[in-house]
């Protein structure tokens, strides 16, 4: 048991060493003996900033790289993930139409408009996909980036008509500074979220095998499917809300993890939370001392370190002798092809 789960050992102990770290880092600086010595402000920043940032960080990557995950595993292709399958983009308009539509707004209410409006465009990019004739690997998310881009110029426009670009601003540029505690609690009903994500990973491997898979199975295709959509988006919704949009991580940590885990949902979902919040806290903590005492909106190292991860990920799977004498197209549908052994589901302990 535990070899097979060691990865997910290392990285729960990887996640304690940066939270314990993270609690430190910070323009008001407090020491460990500060806290044993039960000072004062130093407990009222720790559980006034520090603790709700620290959460935020954790649920905000381990959310988005599930929403990853999800969305992969359903559309069949590794290049979906929420920033290009219009998820975040549509989670944004929301926000927008909640702030026009009423003047002050709860946190609990611009959460449910987003919710509403990314599930709306997830719903519609993902429908349109099923349906079309082109499935490229590429195309596809070619046609969510553009999807995104109409949406994004949209909000754009419609916030600066109503002078709401600066407010509007603050949820497309992801950022954590402003989390402290009374505004960030709704990002806990991703762990309910996340725990149902875990119980319906084998029946997301079936999906990803297709509607005809799924019916010989006596599985209904349709309903996993609105399940799978409907937890991407509220994942995502959420974390939009509270610390705005961060950009790759539903793209490069599940395929990060598939290299050591394969495409079993039921595998690589742990290890896939697990690195999705080391990842956005890692950024989180690189932000706050990159500039000390000033830090830096995390979408930023979010999107530098991504493109290079990225970049390095498929340098790295190109090394393979197999993919030598391809051209590449062809290349990069075998490289971020899905693999799941049909054999394997959903009876066998270590498949589905």
């Amino acid at each position: 048991m535990f070899i097979q789960n060691r990865s997910s050992f290392i990285l729960l102990a990887l996640t304690f060493i940066l939270s314990f770290y993270s609690i430190f880092v910070g323009a008001i600086s407090i020491s460990l003996d500060d806290i044993l010595s039960l000072d004062a402000d130093a407990l009222e920043l720790l559980f006034l900033s520090r603790f709700p940032r620290l959460i935020a960080c954790l649920l905000s990557g381990m959310s988005l790289a599930v929403a990853g995950l999800i969305m992969q595993s359903i559309c069949m292709n590794k290049f979906v993930s929420p920033s290009t399958a219009a998820t975040l983009s549509s989670a944004q308009f929301g926000i927008l139409i909640a702030l026009l539509c009423f003047e002050n707004t709860s946190l609990l209410e611009r959460s449910i408009f987003t919710f509403a409006f990314s599930m709306l465009g997830t719903f519609l990019f993902v429908s349109f996909i099923l349906k079309t004739k082109f499935k490229d690997i590429i195309i596809v998310p070619l046609i969510g980036v553009m999807f995104s881009n109409i949406i994004g110029g949209i909000t754009t426009f419609i916030a600066f008509d109503n002078n709401m670009s600066q407010a509007i601003s603050s949820y497309i540029v992801g950022h954590f500074s402003l989390v402290i505690k009374g505004n960030y609690e709704i990002v806990y009903l991703n762990l309910p979220l996340l725990i149902l994500a875990l119980l319906f990973a084998s029946k997301f491997n079936i999906a990803s095998l297709g509607a005809n898979f799924c019916k010989n199975l006596g599985l209904n295709y349709k309903f996993i499917l609105f399940i799978g959509l409907t937890l991407a988006s509220a994942l995502c919704a959420s974390i939009v809300v509270t610390v705005g949009t961060i950009p790759y991580v539903g793209l490069i940590i599940p395929n990060l993890v598939a290299i050591f885990k394969g495409d079993n949902l039921k595998n690589s979902l742990v290890d896939t939370a697990l690195l999705g919040g080391i990842f956005v806290l890692l950024c989180d903590i690189i932000s706050r001392t990159i500039v000390y005492p000033y830090e830096i909106a995390i979408n930023i190292i979010v999107g530098v370190l991504g493109s290079l991860i990225f970049i390095l990920l498929i340098f790295y799977k190109l090394r393979d002798k197999k993919y030598e004498d391809m051209p590449l197209s062809l290349k990069l549908k075998n490289l971020f092809k899905i693999n799941i052994n049909k054999n394997n589901l959903p009876l066998d302990k270590e498949g589905a």
